[in-house]
């Protein structure tokens, strides 16, 4: 593990609201941010901090997300995602996470992510591609 990658390392990422981020299902009046579209932001944000702290060859992948999305964001509107290192446990790393508009905060939370070895869970993966190919055979 990268020594830079410590408690207390942060990173601040703004996102515009597109249309691809919103909800639909209650018509084009209701358009507000999605929480799988937050979710996905603030994983990239998490991954992104990892990827400039750790080794070549090293990346992360989630485990746990736990947010309030208490907020709604209209369309059009940037929205600021703050995450912080609160723990570094080995290759486990937690986030608190917190997110706000211009009008409101709108999510807090945490977000766990496991450091991984590229090259392992590429050879991992493989091995379970050729087990599932291997029962869908039998």
């Amino acid at each position: 593990m990268a020594d830079s990658l410590i408690a207390g390392a942060t990173e601040t990422r703004t996102f515009l609201v597109s249309k691809d981020k919103t909800i639909g299902f209650m018509g084009e009046g209701a358009r507000v941010y999605a929480t799988p579209s937050l979710i996905n932001d603030i994983e990239h944000t998490c991954r992104d901090l990892i990827a400039r702290l750790v080794e070549d060859g090293k990346d992360s992948v989630g485990f746990d997300v736990s947010i309030k999305h208490l907020a709604p964001t209209l369309l059009d509107m940037e929205v600021s995602i703050t995450v912080t290192v609160a723990e570094v446990d080995g290759p486990k790393v937690v986030f608190d996470i917190s997110a706000s508009d211009p009008a409101d905060l709108i999510c807090k939370g945490n977000h766990t992510r496991f450091v991984v070895d590229v090259a392992q869970t590429e050879e991992r993966l493989k091995a379970k591609a050729e087990k599932v190919s291997g029962l869908s055979k039998a």
